[in-house]
């Protein structure tokens, strides 16, 4: 790994995207996801997935085109196994106290099974989705390219529950209620840029 990062330019953020190629560190889905984040008026901290996933954007010459160059495509900078090549955790749900300007806490958000075999721990993955948070002290998301859908407690950001999806539910949930009971649902439509299997589900869990 070291001898390819040699081979590619990397620096400080805003380093410029070159011939050899230049590695950056969040990669284009972010640090912060392109979905919302949650904000709660109890605790004053909003709730935001991100992604620490490098990418290696390469500049290919145009001389034919308007534009001298374009971009190779959206490649991903991977060890030998071809898991991202930065330490993990690679997907995060983070708590920010908005009133301090600090990080509340950070959990990893979803696991590589394969790598959880193994006796690591949970890695996160990248993700793709937002959060929302209920007044009973709940965090729901689910983003993990691991295609599970995440309960976290608002307050410590421990894993509550989670449940498997038939595809990614790669969206913000939303929360509703019927005759008293509350309910949870996010579309599960997988595949996209995280590559999974393309599903066609919405799904609704009911709170007790």
């Amino acid at each position: 790994m070291l001898e390819k990062l040699k081979k590619l330019r990397h620096g400080p953020i805003f380093t410029p995207q070159s011939l050899q190629g230049t590695v950056i560190l969040p990669g284009l889905l972010g640090g912060f996801s392109w979905a919302s984040g949650s904000f709660d008026p109890e605790t004053g901290l909003l709730y935001a997935n991100t992604n620490n996933i490098p990418r290696v954007m390469n500049l290919i010459p145009t001389p034919d085109k308007p534009s001298p160059y374009r971009i190779s495509g959206y490649d991903r900078f991977t060890d030998h196994e071809g898991y991202p090549a930065v330490k993990p955790p690679w997907g995060i749900l983070n708590a920010v106290d908005l009133d301090r300007g600090e990080i509340g806490w950070q959990t990893p958000l979803g696991e590589i099974p394969e790598l959880t075999k193994r006796g690591i721990p949970p890695t996160g993955t990248e993700n793709l989705g937002g959060t929302i948070v209920t007044a009973g002290g709940l965090v729901f998301i689910g983003g993990s390219k691991d295609e599970k859908f995440h309960a976290f407690d608002k307050t410590t950001g421990k894993l509550l529950w989670e449940r498997q999806l038939p595809a990614g539910g790669y969206a913000t949930p939303c929360t509703y209620e019927v005759n008293g009971r509350q309910f949870v649902v996010i579309a599960a439509g997988g595949g996209g840029k995280m590559a999974t299997k393309s599903g066609d589900a919405f799904v609704a869990f009911a709170l007790p």
